[in-house]
């Protein structure tokens, strides 16, 4: 290794801990704590000597490269006794200390974009102090409990679910069906959150569009089930809907323009207008809600965000309909990709715009592949249409009925543009 390597190597130690001495030096200033441990040249030499530790080490050896981070180590924690002794226990700083010397040997091993990113990281947690507390401070018991069963959930059930169909569960992976009571559980976690944030209007919106990038189809599910159990809310469910299926053409474009540029050309003139004028029929309800703000009263608020039992419900309900999909594909096939289209469109529209361009890949005319997925958001659009009028309550029916209805003639229009149905 050069001089100039090592001396680069040298240079972001020290001004990765230059960075993070600055915030703890101006932070004590700010709060008047004059004799907090540390600040602009104590940082500056704490990522220095983690530097030289690695550097040594890479030199001479790693009981010759541990002397100086070890004696960097002991000062951080004399220090850190020192101030506990005189009854001061918030140990950031401190903890800083520890963090800007291994970032410092990191940077000393060569590692230059992960010091960076650590340095940069650590800058920003102590800025953001006091939103992180006022963060904290907002959040509420069931929140917090809510997030630990999911967690739960998520990192500790799911993964020890099979991962193979089961032949009483009609050929279902249980990890899979899993997954969907994970998926209705989150978006309910996620639309009580951003009621909460956002209000009871703008909420179901803001979730609608997250939810959308993942599954349109479990977005209208959830929000007309839930709509029965508060009608209340049954517009502003309706419009999180609705802002769901406007993500949907754009997350097909997306995607075909990620696996085959020519099928997203071909596909544009059919989503343009559906993409346009949905996004700017969301944008402008957000729009009027938010100048019609109101507070979230807890009243309004689900007692249970994660609503776990009600996702099983949905998961199950969900389960049935894909099985008696697959039956009548499995007992009548599929006419060509017309037919593949139409049950892929109503199950899995991720699944038939990956397919497609593969196909196109292949072989297949991306004009063709690119009516296919005109066809399969058609039939998605009508599904959830059919699902909002079965499974909703009135004003929910309406306000979904108009605008899906919408949304399928769109769809329908594009398809006659593009030269009809595909046929095999």
């Amino acid at each position: 290794m050069t001089d100039s390597e090592i001396l680069l190597r040298l240079a972001v130690a020290a001004l990765g801990g230059l960075a993070v001495g600055i915030e703890r030096e101006w932070s004590a200033r700010t709060d008047g704590e004059h004799s907090r441990f540390g600040g602009v040249r104590t940082f500056l030499l704490l990522g220095l000597a983690g530097g030289l530790g690695a550097a040594l080490a890479g030199e001479a050896g790693w009981v010759v490269g541990a002397l100086p981070l070890a004696g960097t180590m002991l000062v951080v924690i004399a220090a850190y006794l020192v101030s506990a002794w005189q009854g001061t226990i918030d140990a950031t700083t401190e903890v800083a200390g520890v963090v800007v010397v291994a970032a410092g040997a990191l940077a000393g091993t060569g590692r230059l974009a992960v010091a960076s990113a650590v340095f940069a990281g650590t800058a920003l947690v102590l800025i953001e102090k006091s939103a992180m507390h006022r963060a904290v401070e907002r959040i509420r018991s069931e929140e917090l409990a809510a997030a630990a069963r999911f967690a739960v959930l998520a990192l500790v059930v799911l993964p020890l679910l099979p991962n193979e169909p089961i032949d009483w569960l009609v050929g279902v992976e249980p990890r899979q069906l899993w997954s969907m009571v994970l998926l209705f559980a989150g978006l309910s976690f996620v639309g009580y959150l951003a009621q909460r944030v956002a209000g009871p209007a703008r909420g179901y919106s803001l979730a609608g569009l997250l939810g959308g990038i993942v599954s349109s189809t479990a977005v209208t599910f959830n929000f007309a089930r839930e709509s029965r159990e508060r009608p209340e809310s049954a517009a502003a469910l309706a419009r999180g809907a609705l802002a769901a299926s406007v993500i949907m053409p754009l997350r097909v474009a997306v995607l075909s323009a990620v696996l085959q540029a020519q099928v997203a050309i071909e596909l544009l003139p059919a989503v343009a207008v559906p993409i346009v004028l949905g996004t700017g029929a969301v944008v402008y309800d957000l729009w009027r809600q938010g100048r019609n703000r109101q507070s979230v009263e807890a009243g309004l608020l689900p007692s249970n965000p994660l609503r776990l039992g009600a996702a099983v419900q949905m998961t199950a309900i969900f389960a049935v309909v894909l099985a008696i999909l697959s039956m009548v594909r499995d007992r009548f096939g599929t006419q060509g990709l017309l037919g593949g289209a139409v049950l892929l469109g109503l199950t899995d529209l991720d699944a038939l715009t990956f397919s497609m361009n593969r196909l196109a890949a292949s072989g297949t005319a991306e004009a063709l592949a690119a009516r296919v997925l005109v066809v399969g958001m058609l039939a998605n659009t009508l599904f959830k249409a059919a699902l909002a009028l079965a499974l909703g309550n009135a004003r929910f029916r309406w306000i979904c009925g108009i605008g899906l209805g919408a949304l399928a003639a769109l769809f329908a229009a594009a398809l006659a543009l593009l030269g009809g149905s595909p046929v095999a």
